[in-house]
């Protein structure tokens, strides 16, 4: 299998202890990654470095073969993300938006907006202006920037935000049929638990910014009820409650 992501002991503490210490991932080519753990426990930090936003204070992060430390532009050249919120012009249209966003790629147009618009569920509003939509569809348009030049690895930080249950099946959907169908490798961070189960094909654990484990989300629910269940064993076999 090829290895997209790698996560080699990672590290960044901040002042007040917070932080991640010595994650080691691999996550390979048309995996669905989630990296499950409640608020605080350091995901959006982890992805933030994975970003280039935050610089770790050890550690290293390759994505394609290309360091984010050494090589940065080529480490982010095939990647498409959502970190924390999903921001855009207010004063665009949604088409506009995307429009705007498609100047830094090459080979991306109309057709293609308007596809990925189809594809989230913004078509009928792709002339509305995003400052009038409700959080579930700027969180929809966000998603529409993020795969609109067809990257190979899409990074999203709690992408479900806002949704309601209809959006969130959506943009299941879309997740695990371009993972399976154009071999697109997501790594989504999340704390609501049940949607990891129901979307990704592997999870990790972080908790307190430790990694406590990895594995294949079918290997956990051939051992435990739920991921609930297996969530909770794990914090408790470490020690963490």
């Amino acid at each position: 299998m090829e290895t997209v992501i790698e996560i080699k002991n990672l590290s960044k503490v901040y002042k007040n202890g917070r932080g991640i210490t010595d994650i080691n991932l691999d996550i390979h080519k048309g995996d669905i990654f989630g990296f499950l753990g409640p608020n605080g426990a350091g995901k959006t930090t982890a992805m933030k470095i994975m970003t280039g936003l935050v610089k770790p204070d050890s550690g290293d992060v390759k994505i394609l073969g290309h360091s984010i430390l050494d090589d940065f532009e080529k480490a982010m050249g095939k990647v498409g993300c959502i970190i924390e919120t999903a921001e855009s012009y207010p004063y665009l249209t949604a088409f506009e938006n995307l429009k705007q966003f498609s100047r830094f790629y090459k080979d991306v147009n109309d057709k293609r907006i308007e596809e990925v618009l189809e594809l989230t569920g913004l078509l009928e509003y792709k002339n509305e202006k995003p400052r009038k939509f409700s959080l579930g569809m700027k969180q929809r348009l966000g998603i529409s920037a993020a795969i609109l030049s067809r990257p190979e690895v899409v990074i999203l930080d709690e992408p479900l935000n806002g949704l309601d249950v209809e959006g969130m099946i959506d943009i299941r959907n879309i997740i695990k049929d371009l993972a399976e169908k154009e071999k697109t490798t997501f790594f989504i961070s999340s704390h609501l638990i049940h949607d990891v189960e129901l979307t990704c094909t592997h999870v990790g654990l972080l908790y307190n910014g430790k990694m406590l484990n990895v594995d294949t989300t079918k290997n956990i629910l051939n051992n435990y009820v739920s991921l609930e269940n297996y969530f909770i064993s794990e914090v408790e076999r470490n020690g963490r409650i």
